[in-house]
């Protein structure tokens, strides 16, 4: 660091680069399939969901609006990698064809591998802490986010 920064400056940044850095990777992963890089991790969660998968589920797990989910799986339905079923086309269910669950394990596999290279030093323990970490602080300023900040005597 260039000079010496406040806690809210350096939490910004480092989940600022995270993000930006972690985009850079998934965008030059998608461009092997002529795909945009925001669509990774559409690919990936309806791969690893376990269960079946809607639009609207994707929107709530991952925090999208309607029209970028829309967008993606108009985009993986006219490439075959995605097919619909039942329900209007929010709350269909979405089945990856075999070529999109080939191309998302191909997401998994590369994004598992970026993880490791980046968390090389890092221990099991201090990996889980961190994560632990992330949880709590998500949650706390989504529920911040939703019910305001409160009052404190700087507000006076």
């Amino acid at each position: 660091m260039a000079r010496n920064m406040n806690r809210f400056e350096h939490f910004s940044l480092m989940i600022f680069n995270i993000s930006r850095y972690w985009n850079k990777i998934a965008a030059n992963e998608m461009k092997k399939h002529d795909l945009k890089g925001a669509y990774a991790l559409y690919l990936v969660m309806m791969s690893n969901s376990g269960e079946a998968i809607t639009s609207a589920k994707l929107c709530e797990l991952w925090g999208r609006d309607k029209a970028d989910v829309s967008r993606a799986v108009s985009t993986f339905e006219k490439r075959g990698l995605v097919v619909r079923s039942g329900g209007n086309s929010y709350r269909a269910i979405l089945e990856l064809t075999e070529e999109g669950k080939r191309i998302a394990n191909h997401l998994n596999s590369r994004a598992e591998l970026a993880l490791n290279i980046a968390g090389v030093g890092i221990n099991e323990q201090s990996r889980k802490n961190l994560y632990d970490c992330l949880d709590l602080i998500t949650n706390r300023l989504k529920d911040i986010s939703e019910k305001g900040l409160p009052k404190c005597n700087a507000d006076s």
